[in-house]
């Protein structure tokens, strides 16, 4: 994920299942589509030399606090290129968004809309999972978020991310995945800062096609004087409607008054 979206959307924390070794679950497949969406803990698995994935929703979220009402929309969207059996090339933006914001404090309503940030990144697929000794599936990502969005969503400068994730495929479907992090941001004072990363998620595959995941994502993990933590509770289903072609739906709930109270997507993912 993007310090863009830890920033202004927490959608793509909210739902999702991937395939085979990896969390979230999609498709008990050996070659099925494997998705970075639409959960906040990625895969640990690439897309394969020479493939290219496209990963995009729709993504909702609410927040109410000291009298203000938002509303913010996005178009979350993760291009993945295979560079080789073990690395992929990652296009990722937030897309277009809209935010609405209701002061009901003083009656204003302001409306701000336009593009996110993109980010570039690779990842580095490191060991295959091995269910038979515990060993888990495993893939570093490194990213850079650039300031290339509209003036109300434009972070400032360049802001790198470093996650690790390990996966783990347990008995009779299920699966667990953790995925600890560091970015490096900007605060509201323009001063550079180190944040931290944590979350775990638990998938289960029910059907070949079909499953649900369930996880704790600390999104987030900064002081209050630079932004605090942010920190969801996230649930979610996808379905493989071939082994390209995977659709998702789930929610995600803030757990912290840093955090937006409610949030909602559903999207599409496409291998080719």
């Amino acid at each position: 994920m993007t310090a863009a979206t830890r920033a202004h959307s927490l959608l793509p924390a909210a739902l999702a299942v991937a395939v085979s070794m990896a969390v979230p679950l999609a498709v008990h497949a050996e070659d099925g589509i494997s998705t970075d969406r639409p959960d906040f803990v990625e895969s640990s698995s690439v897309v394969g030399k020479g493939r290219f994935q496209l990963e995009t929703g729709f993504g909702v979220e609410r927040n109410k606090a000291d009298g203000v009402k938002d509303r913010f929309t996005s178009t979350p969207t993760l291009l993945r290129f295979g560079l080789g059996d073990t690395w992929e090339l990652r296009l990722e933006t937030d897309g277009y968004s809209r935010l609405r914001s209701e002061d009901r404090n003083t009656g204003v309503t302001t409306r701000e809309r336009g593009a996110n940030d993109v980010a570039l990144g690779i990842k580095w697929h490191t060991s295959d999972g091995d269910q038979a000794t515990h060993q888990p599936s495993t893939a570093w990502l490194f990213h850079a978020d650039l300031d290339t969005g509209s003036a109300p969503f434009r972070g400032d400068g360049v802001r790198p991310s470093v996650r690790f994730v390990a996966e783990w495929d347990l008995p009779n479907d299920w699966s667990v995945g953790v995925m600890p992090g560091v970015f490096v941001e900007k605060n509201a004072d323009g001063d550079r800062y180190t944040g931290g990363i944590a979350a775990i998620t638990f998938g289960k595959g029910w059907t070949d096609q079909f499953g649900t995941y369930f996880e704790i994502a600390g999104q987030q993990l900064a002081s209050k004087k630079n932004g605090g933590n942010v920190v969801t509770y996230d649930m979610g289903a996808t379905y493989a409607l071939t082994q390209d072609l995977q659709v998702d739906a789930g929610f995600s709930w803030g757990l912290n008054r840093n955090t937006p109270d409610f949030a909602w997507g559903v999207g599409v993912s496409v291998r080719f």
